[in-house]
């Protein structure tokens, strides 16, 4: 994650991508905030933050226009928790950057399980029985698991990058249907990022100073 070569490089073939199938300005600005955000979160920088927070505005526009509701309302969380994390990851670091790094307590996990299955389950039936989603259960699912794994992120702790390997591996197959070819391609750059920042963020942890689990 420290090469310095690797971000120009995706952000050369993303939009690429993007201009060889025709996406919006809207969509190529949502796909590069995006990716430079995960980037900087994977490398534990705080301006992922700013970043993060411009691209929720984008992909609050764009998910209206698709009709991918459970997205849309998906950013008004994402920023929220963004604020959140921000002031997380500046407490409690002492003479770090950023925050320690946490893993996740068994019986917050459990909770998160039983919270994913019902929220889904009720936002998808939502979805479906008074709006004209396109696909109202995968959009729900994917939402409710992102905005854990947000939580997560937000709260620093090490398993959120399970959630978004889960996140991405959904993501593709959902915008690919949906023709949004420059967001499937950014999921799959998205889900490397994701492999690479749970791997750093494990040596990380493992190397230091333990908290007490979330």
């Amino acid at each position: 994650m420290n090469k310095g070569w690797v971000l120009p490089v995706f952000v050369i073939v993303m939009l690429a991508v993007a201009f060889a199938t025709s996406s919006s300005a809207l969509e190529i600005a949502a796909t590069t905030t995006g990716l430079l955000s995960v980037w900087l979160t994977a490398r534990e920088n705080i301006w992922a933050w700013p970043v993060g927070l411009a691209n929720v505005a984008c992909f609050f526009c764009m998910f209206e226009d698709a009709k991918l509701y459970a997205d849309m309302t998906l950013q008004v969380f994402f920023f929220a928790l963004s604020l959140y994390g921000w002031a997380v990851w500046l407490t409690g670091r002492g003479t770090a950057k950023v925050r320690p790094t946490r893993s996740l307590a068994p019986k917050r996990a459990a909770l998160l399980g039983v919270l994913l299955v019902a929220v889904t389950l009720l936002w998808g039936f939502v979805l479906e029985a008074y709006t004209d989603a396109s696909i109202p259960y995968a959009d729900a699912l994917i939402a409710t698991l992102s905005l854990i794994a947000q939580y997560l992120l937000s709260s620093k702790v090490l398993q959120n990058w399970l959630c978004w390997i889960a996140v991405d591996a959904l993501s593709i197959g959902m915008y690919a249907y949906k023709e949004l070819y420059s967001l499937a391609f950014l999921y799959v750059v998205f889900l490397a990022i994701a492999v690479a920042g749970h791997l750093s963020w494990k040596r990380a942890y493992d190397a230091g100073p333990k908290e007490v689990p979330a």
